[in-house]
């Protein structure tokens, strides 16, 4: 890792610390660190409208302890990142998600999820991290496999946690799931958006394994360190305007895994079977009671599984 990056404690994560990288591009990425750096790194990357810290700190210990050093970060656009501010006229969003279902190219977004993958690796290359194994969720699983793609010499290996390819005619997600995680909360004060991240939680999340007081307490931890609405509509439009992934999956030669939840509703199973089937030699592993989250229940299996596909 690069020696002329200075570090701080994580306010948030003892085992963790923190800095800024200038990517040289008009962006800064806030970044966390933990674990031995002489160690193998796995660069962690969020999804949609998600600040680094989704990453669970018991998940991340997880990886670390079994011999990972680890990278997580907040994408442009959320948390302590650089913003975007654009002020083109509003995208008819119903039409384009329409026109993105049926794989018709949309155009308008301020960047698009190629943008956001030029920034993953740029960011490997500032912080000197050579290869890297990469595991993305969500969004951040699009992203990886843009990155896989385009950059084969920085991913030596990949992970993917309930993601998609986007390929024409997937199921959408259901539309409950998807409006809760894009529409604006009743209220935007603290109380007003943890009241909403509590029923996004409930949701979209793993039936049974959400818990309700550690939600809150995330939320208001999160509200607390960066709110900004506009980089999760703008991160969508990303989604929207990047359209299908499946030809860059057919160019991936990386061993990949890929992960779903059985009763994740806002990626529905299918998104992800259809990322591996996509891919050359990818495995598919179905995690029963899972939805689209990473609860505590689950994080000593999906810890184990990608340290060992990472190791193997």
């Amino acid at each position: 890792m690069h020696s002329a990056l200075q570090f701080n404690h994580s306010p948030y994560t003892a085992f963790m610390r923190e800095t800024k990288v200038d990517l040289g591009n008009g962006i800064e990425l806030h970044v966390e660190v933990g674990g031995n750096p002489e160690h193998p790194t796995i660069l962690l990357i969020m999804g949609l409208g998600a600040q680094m810290l989704y990453w669970p700190d018991f998940f991340c210990k997880s990886l670390i302890d079994q011999g990972y050093h680890l990278v997580r970060f907040d994408n442009r656009d959320i948390g302590l990142s650089s913003k975007i501010h654009h002020k083109e006229p509003r995208l008819n969003t119903l039409k384009m998600m329409s026109r993105f279902v049926l794989g018709l190219g949309n155009q308008g977004a301020p960047y698009t999820l190629y943008d956001m993958a030029d920034d993953v690796n740029l960011l490997i290359e500032k912080m000197g991290l050579g290869q890297v194994y990469v595991l993305g969720a969500s969004m951040g699983g699009m992203i990886a496999q843009i990155l896989a793609a385009r950059y084969p010499d920085k991913v030596k290996k990949m992970g993917l946690l309930f993601t998609s390819n986007n390929q024409p005619l997937l199921p959408p997600p259901f539309p409950k799931q998807l409006f809760s995680l894009i529409d604006k909360p009743a209220s935007t004060d603290e109380d007003g958006i943890v009241d909403h991240s509590l029923k996004l939680f409930n949701i979209i999340g793993s039936p049974g394994y959400v818990n309700h007081l550690e939600a809150i307490q995330t939320a208001r931890k999160l509200y607390k360190r960066s709110y900004h609405p506009a980089g999760v509509l703008q991160q969508f439009l990303a989604i929207l305007c990047t359209g299908s992934l499946l030809q860059l999956d057919k160019q991936i030669q990386q061993e990949t895994l890929v992960v779903h939840g059985a009763r994740d509703r806002l990626l529905p199973p299918s998104h992800g079977k259809a990322v591996a089937k996509a891919i050359s030699g990818a495995k598919f592993e179905l995690i029963d009671g899972m939805g689209h989250d990473i609860p505590p229940h689950f994080i000593p299996y999906l810890s184990e599984l990608f340290a060992d596909h990472f190791k193997s």
